[in-house]
């Protein structure tokens, strides 16, 4: 499944090819074409280092907690900016790199480390279902299972009743 972008790829292609092709200065063409001039870098860089797969739109990408490490160090020791370093590990965006520099600052090396995405599930799974069980019922096991019916079906009854008698109370008959 390929992540939406905002942007089609025949798109980002000619506002690059314009760029290097029509020797257009990247403000010029960002305005003309109504993107921000660092989209427009981004994608001229990208495009000098991968070529026109670069600009591809990408599948939705798992990052492991040691690549994600890797990265951050590499900045860190390189002072490279968040542009240079998306276009040398191929990150598609910059903002993928600040997630992880705040979670990693937030909770350290922990952080790091992809977390499930979306809502808890409502209902937890039983943990000890009484199996029913294969042999048949002695005979003293069914008066209980039918005394236990009867006694729930009666309660019932009686709530029904109760019910009832209250909603003629609540109506009194004027006849």
């Amino acid at each position: 499944m390929f992540k939406r972008s905002k942007y089609n790829y025949a798109f980002r292609l000619r506002c690059v090819e314009a760029v290097l092709k029509g020797n257009y200065s990247i403000p010029k063409v960002a305005t003309e074409n109504g993107i921000t001039k660092s989209n427009l870098k981004l994608w001229v860089s990208f495009y000098e280092k991968y070529g026109k797969s670069g600009l591809k739109p990408r599948l939705a990408q798992q990052y492991d907690p040691v690549f994600k490490q890797q990265v951050l160090d590499t900045i860190e020791r390189e002072f490279l900016s968040l542009r240079l370093a998306c276009v040398r590990f191929n990150i598609p965006s910059e903002s993928t790199i600040i997630n992880w520099r705040r979670s990693f600052e937030l909770n350290g090396s922990v952080g790091l480390i992809s977390q499930r995405k979306g809502r808890p599930p409502k209902m937890k799974k039983p943990i000890n279902k009484p199996k029913k069980s294969i042999k048949p019922l002695t005979r003293e096991e069914e008066l209980l299972k039918e005394n236990e019916y009867l006694r729930a079906e009666n309660a019932l009854l009686k709530k029904l009743q109760a019910l009832v008698q209250a909603d003629k109370k609540q109506k009194p008959s004027s006849s």
